[in-house]
């Protein structure tokens, strides 16, 4: 089954076949590969193919294949003759070898280079894993590409879940499926981990880090001085990123993220720019009057698309064609649909505020980390008084705050004895344990201990969410919703100098007074509006599946689970499925104080039409 081409011009997939003499990949093509995923008129060249011919260098014994961006293209070496990024980062590889050439680059990007000397192949992505890039496992034969389901096509490469993937997706939590960053969502295949390069020699591989992301060195100790150097910074980034997009629009909620990005946007360009708010009548994960501060004071040209009543699972099922592993959460379907209406207005690129969170402690989780700092550093009076301001700012009737809530949680998710050591949330792990089928309730592969990259715990997670937790589902999801729109997504927050730059501060710079992203609030005075700034209450982007999954849907919910398919697969307790659907539809109606299940229902939704998705492709390529 071949999928749609692309709507437009930014689909840049690569693929190739690092062993075309194995026995199961003759007569098999890297053009082909691409095909299969809507990927029209593409290139091959020495066993590579791309989507354009500028994706591809060669020089001297290297061939270079790119699906990726480079936005400090001044500081590489001039290629000879005509050629675009893929040429200049080749010259700065012959120039400076391989990984320190990879280091240096502030880049976006997946990439492959054969040594035609050794026959060596060396697979690459940058720091954060923008661009995602898999390859086959041995046994199959050799193989890369951007997606899943060109691997998919190749004899040999089976499209059985990998079981601890499966079970991630299942019944844990959207941060958990990339907990280990090589695990793909099929056995027979791989990911290549950010800022790793993956090589392919003689028949063996290997797998190594070139780039981290770690402190840096603080341009200046005034405080005032480092919000403007910051600030600075940021701006240089999204001015970058503008300079290589192509008519690009903003999505815009109603936190300090993407209205930065925004803002910085209009200050660079001379005028409001383009953005796209996701709106819904239910005020649970309603914006409006959020994102109104920012748009009254005429730092965009909006344009607000109410998402209310979709048909969940038609929605669901067109994204399973393209997604190739399950939607982690509803977010990614409002982001579609919102993806969308950007291609439908004329705009071809997208920038957001993703990384903003993770860059400045933006998250709730974050406080426990914080309080396992202050407690490791013998502050108690600060511990004390950081508790008590985050149970005013941030009491819930579902989510209680208190103390012991405090000590409970920092000790399931930090380590007192191994300063910043981050353990796995075993509170998300464990509570829908048992959803599923005994043979499929071991969940200790999934239950880790993050390496500490600081004695910080706080510095520690900000670089696990970035690499193991949320980032990874977040990038992957965002990148095939543009991709199949032809649409291209930038994200000025995942620039490594500003990372360098914020890992540098200490974590009260961060969080303080109970609240999160204090730096970032200072450091955008005169940008924002102060409304925005001061915005203590977090909503994040979501919209109201919870309510979906209570009405019109709980019926589709029972059909869907006690649905021969949908039996037959053995992953779930059918009868204590069926009472989480009743019982969330009655914590809907009437909460007091319950947390509903619909972050679950929605894994379940997601996981089954994927599982379908695989269907339709093994009888596509049969036919």
């Amino acid at each position: 089954m071949v999928e749609h081409p692309s709507q437009g011009s930014s689909m840049t997939h690569i693929a190739g076949i690092v062993e075309p003499g194995h026995p199961q990949a003759l007569g098999q093509s890297a053009l082909g590969m691409l095909t299969l995923v809507g990927v029209s008129d593409a290139d091959e060249r020495a066993g590579f193919a791309a989507a354009s011919p500028n994706q591809f260098a060669s020089l001297g014994p290297y061939d270079l294949v790119l699906d990726g961006t480079v936005y400090n293209v001044e500081d590489l070496p001039r290629a000879q003759g005509p050629g675009g990024d893929a040429a200049r980062i080749l010259a700065a590889i012959e120039r400076d070898g391989p990984e320190a050439a990879l280091a240096r680059l502030n880049a976006d990007f997946a990439l492959a280079i054969r040594d035609n000397r050794s026959n060596m192949v060396m697979l690459a992505r940058d720091r954060f894993g923008v661009r995602p890039l898999y390859h086959t496992v041995p046994a199959a034969p050799i193989a890369f590409a951007s997606r899943p389901k060109a691997l998919l096509a190749l004899p040999g490469v089976s499209s059985d879940p990998d079981p601890t993937f499966l079970i991630a997706a299942a019944a844990t939590s959207y941060r958990m499926p990339d907990t280990d960053p090589v695990r793909a969502p099929f056995s027979s295949m791989a990911q290549v981990p950010a800022g790793h390069v993956v090589t392919f020699q003689d028949g063996h591989i290997s797998r190594r880090r070139f780039a981290d992301i770690e402190a840096g060195i603080l341009p200046t100790n005034n405080p005032v001085e480092q919000r403007e150097a910051y600030v600075a910074l940021l701006r240089d980034s999204v001015a970058r990123r503008l300079k290589r997009a192509v008519k690009p629009a903003f999505t815009l909620s109603g936190g300090l993220d993407s209205s930065t990005i925004a803002a910085l946007a209009k200050q660079i360009r001379g005028a409001p720019q383009a953005a796209i708010s996701s709106l819904h009548r239910d005020k649970t994960y309603d914006e409006r009057e959020d994102i109104a501060d920012f748009v009254d004071a005429g730092l965009v040209d909006w344009h607000p698309v109410e998402i209310d009543d979709p048909d969940m699972f038609d929605v669901v099922a067109r994204m399973s064609a393209f997604h190739d592993s399950p939607i982690p959460t509803v977010t990614w379907m409002s982001h579609y649909l919102l993806a969308e209406k950007i291609h439908d207005l004329g705009y071809e690129s997208v920038l957001g505020g993703l990384g903003g969170d993770e860059q400045h402690a933006g998250e709730y989780d974050y406080f426990f980390y914080h309080f396992a700092d202050l407690k490791r550093e013998g502050r108690y009076e600060d511990l004390a008084h950081e508790i008590s301001c985050w149970q005013h700012h941030h009491n819930h009737p579902v989510f209680q705050k208190s103390e012991e809530v405090a000590a409970r949680v920092t000790g399931v998710l930090t380590d007192p004895d191994k300063p910043g050591v981050c353990r796995m949330n075993t509170d998300l792990l464990y509570r829908y344990q048992d959803l599923l089928n005994p043979e499929l309730a071991d969940f200790t592969a999934l239950n880790r201990e993050f390496e500490a990259t600081s004695q910080s715990y706080l510095a520690s997670h900000m670089r696990n969410e970035l690499l193991y937790n949320t980032m990874p589902c977040c990038l992957r999801a965002g990148n095939r919703n543009a991709d199949t729109l032809g649409l291209r997504e930038y994200h000025p927050f995942l620039d490594w100098r500003l990372f360098e730059f914020m890992l540098a501060l200490p974590g009260d710079r961060k969080i303080r007074d109970g609240v999160t992203k204090v730096f970032a609030r200072e450091a955008y005075e005169g940008l924002l509006p102060n409304a925005t700034r001061g915005r203590i209450k977090k909503t994040g982007w979501n919209a109201p599946a919870h309510r979906w999954f209570a009405g019109e849907g709980r019926a589709m919910l029972h059909d869907l689970v006690t649905s021969r398919p949908f039996r037959e697969r053995g992953i779930y307790n059918i009868n204590r499925l069926r009472g989480l659907i009743d019982e969330h539809a009655e914590i809907v109606a009437d909460p007091r104080g319950r947390e509903d299940h619909m972050m679950v229902l929605w894994q379940v939704v997601t996981l089954e039409f994927w599982f379908r998705s695989v269907k339709d492709l093994e009888e596509g390529y049969v036919g």
